[in-house]
């Protein structure tokens, strides 16, 4: 059995406030810089989601806009391989077209 390791080192100001986003993964040690991050965990005992949602005061808006576009279809994928259900994602994937539209995403959005 491996275990792996992924380490996230966050640097304040003075309001606690992100400045800086560091991570390192034990398979790597390398760190990387990122300007914001999400994560979500499910918690079996609640049966809920537990989330940690942060970025950087340095964070553009049209790069939190052009995030959440990829996290929501990086969510629809996700959803498909674990459930199949195609449908769903379809219309999910239909959303996050509308989304970039209405965000005024454009380049590599898919």
């Amino acid at each position: 059995m491996k275990t792996s390791e992924i380490k996230f080192t966050i640097t304040l100001d003075e309001n606690n406030l992100p400045l800086a986003i560091d991570w390192e993964a034990s398979d790597n040690n390398e760190k990387s810089v990122c300007k914001s991050l999400m994560i979500a965990m499910w918690d079996e005992n609640e049966q809920n989601t537990l989330r940690i949602d942060l970025w950087t005061k340095n964070m553009m808006v049209d790069e939190m806009k052009r995030f959440f576009h990829q996290n929501l279809l990086s969510m629809a994928d996700t959803f498909k391989r674990a459930t199949g259900e195609d449908k769903i994602v379809e219309d999910l994937k239909d959303y996050c077209a509308h989304f970039a539209e209405k965000m005024k995403l454009t380049g590599d959005v898919k």
